[in-house]
């Protein structure tokens, strides 16, 4: 489980088919073979690491039901490892389970993000979505888009500052929307 609260920003080194070669530091600290790291929101296993690199594979379900198959060496991606049971829970909960790619219609600081319609019921004004790994807070809901507000620090420290109209993010949204609407559905 992991929080939306981005703990450094890392850039792709190599995409050579399954194999994705990332750049970081902060998130290599305490993480071994085998341990989950969020890229752009997307939960991936940590296969192989040097000193300021590590390595995933990335199924090509993954690549096609995000926006990890658009990675270019140079991109800027958002790391986050698994939140520890005694740490701050600072965002909301997170799987690294991509629902959908939405597409940015207005860039930071006010984003804009268009998604598929069917997940609009999901989100609710001042509630939380995450937005390439990064939890924020929505507002200004229409058919198909939601607009945060993106601090300087978060469009500095992310992704966010570098999207454009056009470009796709990642979307994941509150799990525990998607909880209550599968338990009413078995209501008797």
């Amino acid at each position: 489980m992991f929080t939306g609260i981005i703990e450094e920003k890392g850039s792709v080194l190599a995409r050579e088919g399954a194999k994705l070669t990332i750049s970081a530091h902060t998130v290599l600290e305490d993480s071994g073979l085998g341990a989950s790291i969020a890229v752009n929101g997307c939960c991936l296993t940590l296969i192989e690491k040097g000193a300021d690199w590590w390595l995933a594979d990335v199924s090509e379900e993954t690549y096609s039901r995000t926006n990890l198959g658009n990675l270019q060496p140079g991109d800027p991606v958002n790391l986050e490892r698994p939140m520890v049971a005694n740490g701050r829970f600072g965002g909301h909960i997170v799987l690294g389970h991509v629902d959908a790619v939405g597409e940015v219609v207005s860039p930071a600081p006010q984003l804009v993000v268009r998604v598929p319609q069917d997940l609009m019921r999901y989100i609710v004004e001042k509630g939380s979505c995450t937005v390439d790994g990064i939890s924020l807070t929505v507002f200004n809901l229409t058919e198909d888009t939601f607009e945060v507000a993106v601090i300087p620090h978060t469009a500095d420290v992310t992704t966010l500052g570098h999207r454009k109209p056009g470009h796709t993010v990642n979307i994941e949204i509150d799990v525990l929307a998607k909880h209550v609407e599968r338990l009413l559905e078995h209501r008797n």
